[in-house]
């Protein structure tokens, strides 16, 4: 097997995903457990998850269906509402295993309906929160029924990103799933204290994927596929070696009966070749020498936490991916569902 057919790596970490809860643990932390080390687990469930006590009673149910013997370790959330109590972020600051905490503007994705209604009503959480040195990561976008919803992610910049990061230049943001040419241009043009992630479906696919020939509803997610040119500012904010840009999935499992509905839900299921996918991607772009950077130590380097000391190896060995895994009791379908994956994880008892 050649050098280019093989690519060893610091192991990666996951700086967005949802896990869902319960029996759906399953399925979801095998997935990640499998190959990423860290990741940064979304707070949105039923009930949101508003205290250190919530998201380390979350952690404890997570950690039970890690892959045996993996180190994984998931770095959790609060879930910021109008009403969070200011202690919480103290709370946050002494707890290394809470790491930062979550806006969602209200209603602008799945259980996000209890998410902040007016950005000033959590003025004095967010200044404790930049005192701190603890991370605000953001959903992107402003859910006004009058803002067509591909200039969802551009309005959000200019009327709350914009102003928040002037009023708390101290604050460290992480503005997630980016998905506009908009979003790549203004973190570029912030401080240090401002990044972004960026998942794998945003790099593959685009709006046509998802609507010219007929609705694909396994490819709808929020923020939604963009335009083309936005596309490409992603594809070079993620080769081009800027650490303000790293990985995030957003992988977010879906019951299939939720998804090929009258009403879809938002979501993505990439976990099960998520790092697969990447690895799949920067070698099209002959990039691979910059998958380590994006994948392994940029996150990694802006959350202020230690890189990884053990090594992946990818190797470039095609495989199908299954049509559909079970999320508990009910079907879900992956990205690339039924179609063939050019790179896999190396079996590290492999010779």
């Amino acid at each position: 097997m050649t050098a280019a057919e093989l690519v060893t790596i610091t192991k990666p970490d996951d700086w967005h995903l949802h896990l869902r809860d319960e029996i759906a643990l399953r399925t979801t932390v095998p997935a990640t457990s499998r190959v990423f080390g860290r990741a940064i687990v979304m707070p949105n469930l039923k009930p949101p998850v508003t205290s250190v006590e919530m998201a380390l009673d979350y952690r404890s149910r997570i950690l039970k269906h890690k892959i045996p013997d993996s180190d994984f370790n998931p770095l959790m959330t609060l879930f910021l509402t109008d009403n969070l109590d200011p202690n919480e972020i103290v709370s946050v600051s002494n707890e290394e295993s809470v790491v930062a905490v979550k806006y969602y503007p209200a209603g602008a994705t799945t259980n996000s309906d209890t998410g902040v209604t007016n950005i000033e009503n959590v003025y004095p959480i967010i200044e404790k929160m930049a005192e701190l040195g603890v991370p605000l990561l953001l959903h992107g976008e402003v859910t006004e029924n009058h803002i067509d919803i591909f200039d969802r992610e551009k309005v959000f910049i200019e009327t709350i990103l914009a102003p928040l990061i002037e009023r708390y230049p101290d604050l460290k943001v992480i503005l997630e799933h980016i998905t506009t040419k908009d979003s790549v241009e203004f973190i570029e043009s912030q401080s240090s204290r401002v990044a972004g992630t960026i998942t794998i479906h945003h790099l593959l696919y685009n709006r046509n994927d998802m609507l010219v020939g007929g609705i694909k509803p396994h490819l709808y997610c929020l923020p939604v596929l963009k335009r083309n040119i936005h596309q490409s500012s992603l594809i070079r904010a993620a080769l081009g070696g800027n650490p303000k840009f790293f990985l995030g999935t957003d992988s977010a499992p879906h019951a299939r009966p939720e998804k090929e509905t009258s009403c879809g839900c938002a979501g993505i299921f990439s976990a099960p070749a998520a790092i697969e996918l990447y690895a799949q991607f920067f070698a099209e772009h002959n990039s691979l020498s910059k998958l380590e950077g994006f994948a392994s130590f940029f996150g990694a380097d802006f959350y202020g936490q230690p890189r990884n000391k053990e090594k992946i190896t990818l190797e470039f060995k095609p495989w199908r991916m299954p049509q559909q895994y079970q999320l508990g009791d009910v079907p879900t379908v992956p990205i690339m569902a039924g179609e063939t994956i050019n790179w896999q994880l190396k079996d590290s008892s492999e010779k």
